[in-house]
C-alpha cells in the first residue's frame, strides 16, 4: 500500500521545483513579464529568500544605483 502523504509531498515537490526551473528560465531569457518578476519575488519571499546587497552583488549594484534622499543640510 502506498503512502498518500508520502505521494502527496513528493508531488508537492516536484511542483514547487518546476515553478522554479520556469521561473528561472524566463527570468534568464528574458521572456519574463512584470507580473513574472513580481510572482518570482513572492516566491523568494515565500521560501525566506533574500539577499544582503555587497559590492560584489546584482543587489549591492542596484543599491549603488538609487539617488540619495537624504537631506544634507543643517536645518
Amino acid at each position: 500500500m502506498v503512502d498518500n502523504s508520502v505521494k502527496r509531498e513528493d508531488l508537492l515537490a516536484a511542483l514547487h521545483t518546476a515553478v522554479a526551473e520556469d521561473l528561472h528560465r524566463r527570468i534568464t531569457d528574458g521572456e519574463a513579464s512584470a507580473a513574472e518578476l513580481s510572482v518570482a519575488v513572492k516566491f523568494l519571499k515565500d521560501n525566506h529568500i533574500d539577499s544582503v546587497p555587497t559590492d560584489d552583488n546584482a543587489i549591492g549594484a542596484l543599491l549603488d544605483g538609487m539617488p540619495n534622499f537624504e537631506d544634507d543640510t543643517d536645518g
